[in-house]
């Protein structure tokens, strides 16, 4: 009987004989999981076979979430209107579209005022509220109360205007008595072709 049983020298095989040249291990999966296991091995191998390059052959980290609030409420791009102030649901964005994760958020666009700079109806914008609001940026801004995202003017004597990029819309110059802030600095734009 003590012959039986165990590791025994020299059996078995080689480390590094089998598929997938090189030692392997033995390892517990969940037999719900096994089949794509099964089928991750497989496609690792033939890939491998194929001459793909090793880093290519293993599966991507999954991207990190960053969810920021997405407003019910749009914000127009024509004259300004009221606006909703509660968050609908989060939205997940790549990265490299946010810069201050705290700062940022998304609105999206109703109206056509501001097409000639590429923002369209229905189209997602990314607002950056760290950024510094100045002459020639696109802003979300509240005027007595009203969303709107304008191109934002300041004359050297000092005035404001929020300038549309469509000649069908006027121009809106702030004056005194008016409820003016800026929301923030758009800083892309998402839209489907």
């Amino acid at each position: 009987m003590a012959e039986r049983g165990g590791k025994r020298p020299g059996a078995g095989r080689k480390a590094g004989s089998g598929s997938y040249g090189e030692p392997t291990v033995q390892m517990r999966v969940p037999a719900s999981q096994a089949p794509a296991v099964a089928d991750f091995l497989a496609a690792f191998r033939a890939r491998r076979e194929q001459g793909v390059p090793d880093a290519l052959l293993y599966p991507a980290p999954a991207p990190s979430r960053l969810p920021r609030p997405l407003f019910l409420g749009k914000v127009p791009a024509g004259f300004p209107s009221p606006a909703d102030d509660y968050v609908e649901r989060r939205l997940d964005l790549n990265e490299h579209l946010v810069r201050h994760r705290e700062a940022t958020f998304f609105a999206r666009v109703q109206g056509d005022s501001m097409t000639g700079a590429g923002i369209h109806d229905g189209d997602l914008l990314v607002v950056d509220r760290a950024l510094e609001p100045v002459g020639g940026k696109v802003v979300v801004a509240v005027l007595d109360g009203e969303l709107t995202v304008k191109r934002l003017a300041v004359a050297a004597d000092g005035r404001v205007s929020l300038l549309p990029e469509n000649p069908a819309y006027p121009e809106i110059v702030v004056k005194d008595g008016m409820s003016f802030e800026i929301w923030g600095v758009v800083t892309s734009v998402i839209h489907a072709l």
